[in-house]
């Protein structure tokens, strides 16, 4: 008899995470789950094709537009007031054979949708208990739970965040740079909708965006120095709402806030490695990025999506089965997230920067996108993770 209480634990109850419990449970383990309830997650996500047809493909969603709304085009307007500016650019989903580039998911719904799909599988249990520590052993290990309990699996997953338990118990090296700029979020009502634009205000301080969120709704989030965005926040709604109105050049009319603001500080995380002898990280666990180019929920998808198919190449009757499937997750994520992180860094940072040698890079990246078909085309894929 087994001494292990399953095939696999998960640890973290975000989106990540319980995509990551349906994928292994559907795969055929003996599935924990540990999914303590957390606070409302008021913010959203832009999911782009790729991501969107595997939630389908995977059982997590039926239709996108029962939850989420469309986004047909970008919009990115050079607001820096520097000597050297970008154009105005628009991309249209049309141009790259699709309706849409993606959807934008409120997270709580998403998160709602999941759950009923992980309470009608039978080999799928959730506690609503979190981790206090974990002693990795020779493949797996064992967690200590909040009641003093424990569990021990041969595969543990930490889904749980940039703080992660797992990842640091088990001794993962983490790359992490702390930047100066925040994120504001909030949600807006606009005189005047946007569609299905997602429309990137560029400021030198970062960017300044609006995401469709259907009717005459946006999601905003808006990055730069945290000092001017607590500043901005302890202003009041009245004049928050007409300093957001000046930040979208006033092409919206009036605008009002609908939701509280929240402010969250910015960084890089990364591992070099994200799996090694039965414990696998996944989502913020093993990789966290600034809100640009629309990639964390994206890439945590792509996680599970290469955990799975680790999963099934495994041949479970062989002792060392979980060490064989957490190193070929590790294979298959290398590339991925290589790419995209050296991506999203690239462009956050060239946001920010002040000389005019990497503003004229910039500028000419966008005018370069702008007249070139081609080179467009290979900007939607990379933008959107198609792999």
């Amino acid at each position: 008899m087994s001494a292990y209480d399953a095939d696999a634990i998960i640890v973290g109850g975000g989106l990540v995470g319980v995509a990551t419990a349906i994928a292994v449970a559907k795969a055929g383990l003996k599935t924990i789950h540990l999914a303590p309830t957390g606070a409302p997650d008021r913010r959203t996500s832009a999911l782009m094709m790729p991501s969107v047809d595997y939630l389908i493909a995977a059982g997590l969603i039926d239709d996108p537009a029962d939850i989420g709304h469309p986004l047909t085009q970008i919009r990115i307007i050079d607001a820096t007031g520097r000597l050297i500016r970008a154009p105005e650019a628009l991309f249209d989903a049309q141009e790259a054979g699709l309706s849409a580039f993606g959807w934008n998911f409120a997270n709580a719904r998403l998160l709602e949708r999941f759950h009923s799909v992980a309470a009608t599988l039978d080999g799928l249990e959730t506690r609503n208990m979190g981790a206090t520590a974990f002693a990795a052993g020779d493949v797996g290990g064992t967690l200590t739970l909040a009641d003093g309990s424990t569990l021990s699996a041969p595969l543990i997953i930490g889904a749980d965040g940039k703080s992660s338990l797992v990842r640091s118990a088990a001794g993962f090296p983490i790359h992490e740079h702390q930047f100066e700029q925040a994120a504001l979020v909030c949600d807006l009502d606009l005189g005047r909708p946007i569609g299905g634009t997602s429309i990137e205000f560029h400021y030198p301080d970062g960017p300044f965006t609006l995401v469709p969120a259907g009717d005459a709704r946006a999601n905003l989030v808006w990055i730069d120095e945290r000092a001017t965005l607590e500043a901005a926040r302890s202003s009041g709604p009245e004049a928050l709402a007409k300093l957001f109105a000046e930040k979208s050049q006033r092409l919206f009319g009036s605008i009002q806030l609908v939701t509280p603001t929240h402010v969250f500080p910015l960084s890089t995380l990364s591992v070099s490695k994200p799996g090694r002898q039965g414990v696998v990280l996944v989502g913020e666990a093993a990789h966290a990025f600034p809100p640009i180019g629309a990639q964390g929920l994206n890439l945590g998808l792509r996680d599970v999506a290469d955990l799975a198919g680790a999963l099934q190449g495994v041949d479970r009757t062989q002792r060392d089965w979980a060490d064989k499937a957490s190193e070929s997750y590790a294979s298959l994520r290398a590339g991925d997230l290589a790419r995209t992180g050296t991506m999203v860094d690239a462009l956050f940072r060239s946001l920010l920067a002040d000389m005019l040698p990497a503003q004229g890079l910039r500028a000419g990246g966008l005018w370069a996108l702008r007249l070139l078909p081609a080179l467009r085309k290979q900007a939607f894929t990379i933008g959107m993770g198609n792999r």
